[in-house]
């Protein structure tokens, strides 16, 4: 099967139109494109691997990925790389052929095999490409027809938000009163170690904590929350919820779809408690499967949640940490889920989702409608 090669000037162009069609300039990566009809599907990022590794099935397991989505039936790959051209030759030519190859056995067509390197830039499928490949600067969009170039690489983004201290301060006292006034309502364990129920319990507090008599209304109403200017209690809120396991992950069920799906994983889960089974249905959903999830609640509740994660005490900060590595992770943005999966378990080694997660990105695993037309809604 001979592949027609894009020449220069239309490939740099291409070039030129990834990083903003992915929202980032990737580094040490390798960009996958489906096409379906000749229309692009979207872009999926993964780290560039060692060079010590067999190709093949590094080969077989990227190009599964694009394989799962359903309408492809073409792609482009971009290697980006810190290496320099090697004399006469590209840097990773051994893993694009083998890129190359396994496309052609699962029939996909191969629009072009693409390295940008620190040096040059070329097409692996061009023979008649310069040996020294060709300048970075032909990478560049023409004036007015493109958005603007991003700035940051594929961590770009991930950086939790500023918080001053005086937030800090605030917020640590609003999360010690909840927890006194939880013990204080529903006894010492409720609270968590060390809240106590001696003194006089604030006020507000008790008021912070009639929220909790339904969650689900409280998780809908997060998202309806300006991020930049939460209450201390409303933080403190989502730093107590999102650090239960059991009242986290109705959240993620409920962002996922509705405050219908938040009842019934609340009622799953009390049934759970009583000894039933857990519904599958509802437990696939934090594998990623089951109905397409709506982009913008997602997106809400990771502002949310990173800003229960900057502004709480270190020790509590593992659970909303692991919650925004799950919705980034929902979002398509494995990148930013390992980065927050990271550092939730600095703080707490063995934190349940933050290491599933970290698994699902080290596995390459990613929802599975990430590979339906359009992702998430």
């Amino acid at each position: 099967m001979t592949t027609p090669v894009v020449k220069a000037a239309d490939a740099a162009q291409f070039l030129a139109l990834v990083p903003r069609m992915v929202g980032f300039l990737p580094r040490r990566s390798i960009v996958l494109i489906p096409f379906g009809r000749g229309r692009s599907l979207g872009g999926m990022r993964v780290d560039l691997p060692p060079g010590d590794l067999a190709p093949a099935p590094l080969a077989a397991t990227f190009i599964g990925m694009v394989c799962r989505v359903s309408a492809a039936d073409a792609v482009a790959v971009v290697v980006y790389t810190d290496d320099a051209w090697t004399p006469g030759d590209m840097p990773h030519r051994g893993l694009a052929d083998a890129l190359a190859r396994r496309a052609r056995e699962c029939g996909l067509h191969v629009t072009d095999m693409l390295c940008v390197a620190a040096d040059g830039w070329g097409s692996f499928l061009d023979p008649d490409g310069p040996k020294a490949g060709r300048p970075l600067r032909e990478i560049a969009a023409p004036a007015g027809e493109m958005p603007d170039l991003p700035t940051g690489d594929q961590l770009a983004g991930a950086a939790l938000p500023a918080a001053s201290a005086s937030e800090r301060k605030d917020v640590a006292g609003a999360f010690t009163a909840l927890r006194r006034a939880i013990a204080l309502v529903c006894g010492p364990d409720a609270g968590g170690e060390g809240a106590g129920t001696g003194g006089r319990v604030d006020p507000t507090a008790l008021t912070a904590m009639c929220a909790l008599d339904d969650v689900p209304s409280l998780f809908e109403d997060a998202l309806g929350w300006d991020a930049a200017a939460l209450t201390p209690f409303q933080t403190a809120l989502m730093i107590w919820t999102l650090g239960r396991p059991s009242l986290r992950d109705i959240a993620l069920v409920q962002w996922c779809g509705g405050v219908d799906d938040g009842d019934q994983a609340l009622d799953a889960q009390l049934r759970w408690e009583a000894g039933e089974e857990y519904p599958s249905g509802l437990a696939m959903r934090m594998w990623g499967e089951g109905p397409v999830p709506v982009h913008t609640r997602l997106a809400r509740a990771l502002e949310i949640a990173r800003r229960a994660a900057v502004a709480a005490p270190r020790p509590q900060r593992a659970g909303s940490l692991a919650t925004c590595a799950w919705l980034s992770w929902a979002l398509g943005r494995s990148t930013h889920a390992e980065q927050y999966a990271s550092w939730a378990c600095e703080i707490e080694p063995e934190h349940g989702l933050a290491e599933i997660v970290r698994s699902f990105v080290v596995a390459g695993h990613l929802p599975d409608w990430a590979f339906r037309a359009g992702g998430t809604r």
